[in-house]
């Protein structure tokens, strides 16, 4: 799946090779956040699961480098589905999607990356048969916000998540 912006500007989804440079990217962008409680950092092993085996990530290049990147995860039944605590019967856990993290480099922010990766993931939740999508923001990450009730996302409740950092939780019935 590639959308193309221009002839500088690419969208794809990741492969195992390019984990590397989404961990870079993370590091880089997370360096500079003016909280560290915006973001919950990744390791390559949740990275690498999550190119394949438990999802999809998605890279944003200008010029063939990586500026931003958008993970979607599927956690069918694990622990970790967020969707029992809105109510979702057990029976359809394997039908909930995650609009998990989206890191944008400050160089290319305000191009609508964001809103274009939300369309990207929901188009392929949709079709692995997702009957919902979550995610969750840190209250103070206004674009985020933002983004997400534009998406038609509802937010649900708030509560920390993450060893401790506080998030909003937002629900879509596909």
């Amino acid at each position: 799946m590639i959308a193309d912006f221009d002839a500088e500007w690419h969208i794809r989804r990741l492969a195992h090779e390019d984990v590397p440079l989404v961990r870079a990217l993370m590091l880089d962008v997370i360096s500079r956040l003016p909280e560290p409680d915006h973001f919950a950092m990744d390791d390559e092993p949740y990275l690498h699961h999550h190119v394949e085996e438990q999802g999809e990530i998605f890279g944003a290049f200008l010029h063939d480098q990586l500026v931003a990147y958008s993970v979607l995860a599927f956690p069918g039944t694990s622990e970790k589905n967020l969707a029992r605590e809105f109510g979702v019967p057990e029976e359809e856990l394997p039908y909930v999607g995650v609009l998990d993290a989206t890191v944008v480099h400050e160089t290319a922010r305000g191009r609508g990356l964001q809103r274009h990766f939300h369309e990207v993931r929901e188009q392929r939740a949709c079709e692995r048969g997702c009957l919902y999508l979550y995610s969750t923001v840190h209250p103070d990450n206004r674009p985020s916000r933002l983004n997400l009730e534009a998406a038609g996302f509802v937010r649900q409740f708030t509560r920390l998540m993450y060893g401790g950092k506080l998030r909003h939780c937002y629900a879509k019935r596909l």
